[in-house]
């Protein structure tokens, strides 16, 4: 606009506080409309939105009918204004249909403009008045419309520009929303607690009656989600599963083609996100906005969580427990949106005000950056349908309260202990959750990685032999199992197997690997375990008194240390039994350059996998690690024979897990995974100090990797 109206009664020196708070609201929404043209503010880009225009004469018409027209000398400024910018007043008469509010390109905008100076005239001399009670308590009303309509002119504002192919800044001095750390649980008791607005002060009808609610403890992420959190969900196929999402959800994802937060777009391997700033690169540290109810579930599912109900969120918010509670984002609780007990919705016209939507609406708490300064408070209900994606929404999360969460769970111990010692270190076999496992078959298919289809190979070429030692009716155990992916070459080359039992500790994993196992071979007597291979495990009855093949391929045996091999291996022997036998696919001595290569691959997905460790510490146990301040390592050891991979920490940093704070300084390395190498010499005293002899060995030409046949034998010292 080349001119920005302000309203001249602005200018007096004394006005009554009514009046004033009126002219500086007024003025407030005339501010906001100064970036843009008179083109921005017609247009409507979607029935949920409404042009800027519209917005500036409903909140007009709002103080004109409710207010000015108690005066009986008043003549309103158009009678046709009471159809076009009525919004939902049925009391009121008829009304523009709300998705064809865009088609009004008349009045003008100056003539919206003028509607405005005559109704604050008039209202500037109303005000000066003594106002009695009810007319008091709808100038409340009127100024809390106003500065909603201020928030949902952003809002809508944000969504038409988003529109354009060029990506336009409404205001390039915008303010940055800040980024910070991630969220940590907070436990809060619970118990009978009242919520609601008393009857002090200013509150919708819809915060009140204040009432008492009953919470069991309960804990509460002090901060928001993040963007860095929400790029791990959708690393984790977060749009892509169906498990996590409620059933109206999914149908949404599958109808709006949803893969990540509205107004997020990919330039390559990295996001953007469109703001009132223009199109700007995405914050890992900043909250996430603009999700849906929807969206919000599936992560809180996908982080073994939830959402907090509404009488949770107020609770924490009074007593101190929640930052970024109303300058962020409003914030989805798991409440719908239904009146209080006692609700009773006010009298004439302004009833309709929020009754009338008390179905299929969740509640929101809290506030956003453009909601007015003042406008929210902690009893403050937002309401939206859950599929709404344009308002400034975000998340935090909440779970119940189990004091003896982590009480069982190996994870969690060994993380303790790992980054409580000196040096850090965690057993790679945590790589493996589903994420991790995806990310290892990745690894697999890079043509750095030779170790696969070496294998592989050498496999294809070795299995009528292997076969010719298994007798009719074996079990194929499988340690380690992951994919499967090379199990098909054995079965392929030895029909005569009639049992498999693939052991490994992902889940995910394993249930894959059936259904692709059973569609291919139906006869096949297919025994899923479940467990850390690396323990004794228990085989199923069914096979317990067939002969027994061990299949280790991948070198996964390198993964061990030297003792830990050794009692893998002798562990290996008593699960298999007397007269069974062990094929172990072994990694050999080669040039450096090509081990490293193969372990810091040029497309980053093994630094993926390894990061992919803390995405899971922070997932399953309530971790803050931010990963992009840790960078991948692999280093060649020569004196161990072994390829090591580290997490650098980039900087001095503390971070959280279990309820516990771990330091790391600058360069600080967190050991993840060996991988040794062996000569035909070393492994041979490897598997004959676990009691196995080598009956059999195949070696690829280079890059060499090797495929042992052992049999029980006697243990060395």
């Amino acid at each position: 606009m080349d001119t920005l109206y302000v309203p001249a009664t602005t200018t007096q020196s004394v006005n009554p506080p009514c009046l004033q708070r009126y002219l500086q609201m007024r003025t407030h929404t005339h501010s906001l409309i100064a970036p843009l043209t008179p083109e921005d503010m017609v247009v409507q880009s979607m029935p949920d939105a409404s042009p800027v225009k519209w917005h500036l004469a409903h909140t007009t018409w709002f103080f004109e009918t409710f207010i000015l027209s108690q005066m009986h000398d008043y003549q309103v400024f158009d009678p046709a204004f009471g159809y076009l910018f009525n919004s939902y007043y049925e009391a009121l008469g008829p009304r523009q249909p709300r998705a064809q509010r865009g088609l009004l390109t008349r009045p003008s905008l100056e003539a919206v403009l003028s509607y405005r100076r005559y109704v604050d005239d008039h209202m500037s001399v109303f005000l000066s008045s003594d106002l009695s009670p009810e007319v008091t308590g709808l100038l409340e009303l009127g100024l809390a419309h106003e500065e909603q309509h201020q928030e949902l002119l952003c809002m809508d504002v944000l969504h038409l520009l988003a529109q354009s192919p060029l990506k336009p800044a409404y205001n390039p001095r915008w303010p940055n929303v800040e980024a910070g750390r991630r969220g940590r649980f907070t436990r809060i008791d619970g118990g009978l607690v009242e919520i609601g607005a008393d009857n002090d002060g200013f509150a919708f009808d819809n915060e009140r009656p204040r009432h008492k609610v009953w919470l069991e403890p309960f804990e509460i992420a002090d901060r928001l989600v993040t963007n860095g959190e929400w790029l791990e969900f959708m690393a984790d196929g977060g749009y892509q599963r169906a498990d996590l999402w409620l059933s109206d959800g999914w149908a949404m994802v599958l109808a709006q083609q949803w893969d990540s937060p509205m107004y997020w777009q990919s330039e390559g391997a990295h996001w953007q996100v469109m703001s009132l700033r223009g199109l700007q690169p995405l914050q890992p540290d900043a909250p996430v906005t603009h999700i849906s109810y929807y969206e919000a579930a599936a992560f809180a599912v996908w982080k073994g969580a939830r959402l907090p109900t509404e009488a949770e969120w107020e609770h924490a918010c009074l007593s101190g427990a929640l930052e970024q509670a109303h300058d962020v984002a409003w914030q989805w609780t798991n409440s719908a949106y239904l009146p209080y007990p006692g609700f009773t919705p006010g009298t004439g016209a302004v009833g309709e005000y929020n009754g009338k939507f008390m179905s299929g609406q969740m509640v929101l708490r809290g506030g956003a950056s453009v909601t007015p300064k003042g406008h929210a408070r902690p009893t403050y209900r937002n309401f939206f349908g859950p599929d709404k994606r344009w308002l400034f929404s975000g998340l935090r999360l909440a779970r119940d309260f189990k004091p003896n969460r982590f009480k069982d769970s190996e994870f969690a111990a060994d993380v303790i202990a790992g980054l409580s010692a000196t040096p850090k270190s965690l057993s790679p076999k945590y790589f493996y959750d589903a994420a991790g496992s995806d990310l290892f078959e990745a690894i697999c298919e890079l043509p750095e990685y030779y170790p696969t289809r070496t294998e592989t190979a050498l496999l294809q070429k070795t299995a009528p032999d292997i076969a010719a030692h298994i007798p009719s009716g074996a079990a194929l155990i499988e340690f380690g199992s992951g994919a499967s992916a090379k199990t098909k070459i054995m079965l392929d080359a030895a029909p005569q197997i009639s049992a498999y039992v693939p052991i490994d500790i992902s889940v995910d994993a394993l249930d894959g690997a059936t259904a692709r196992l059973k569609a291919g071979y139906p006869q096949l007597d297919i025994q899923p375990v479940a467990g850390d291979f690396t323990a004794r495990v228990d085989l199923p009855d069914t096979v317990r008194n067939r002969p027994k093949v061990g299949f280790f391929p991948g070198s996964t045996i390198g993964n061990f240390s030297h003792d830990a091999a050794i009692a893998f291996l002798m562990s290996a022997r008593e699960v298999l039994g007397a007269g069974s036998q062990l094929i172990v696919g072994v990694d050999m001595v080669k040039d450096e350059a090509t081990l490293h290569a193969a372990y810091d691959d040029a497309q980053g997905v093994t630094a993926a996998f390894n990061k992919n460790l803390l995405t899971r510490i922070n997932r399953e146990l309530d971790g803050d690690f931010d990963v992009d301040s840790f960078d991948h390592l692999a280093v060649w050891n020569p004196d161990r024979m072994r390829i090591e991979m580290h997490l650098v920490s980039r900087k001095d940093q503390t971070v959280h897990a279990l309820g516990q704070t771990f330091g790391f300084t600058k360069g600080e390395r967190f050991h993840t995974e060996n991988s040794h190498k062996f000569t035909v010499a070393s492994f041979t005293r490897l598997a004959t100090a676990a009691g196995w002899t080598i009956s059999d060995q195949w070696i690829s030409p280079a890059p060499e990797f090797a495929v042992f046949r052992l049999l029980p034998g006697q243990a060395t010292d």
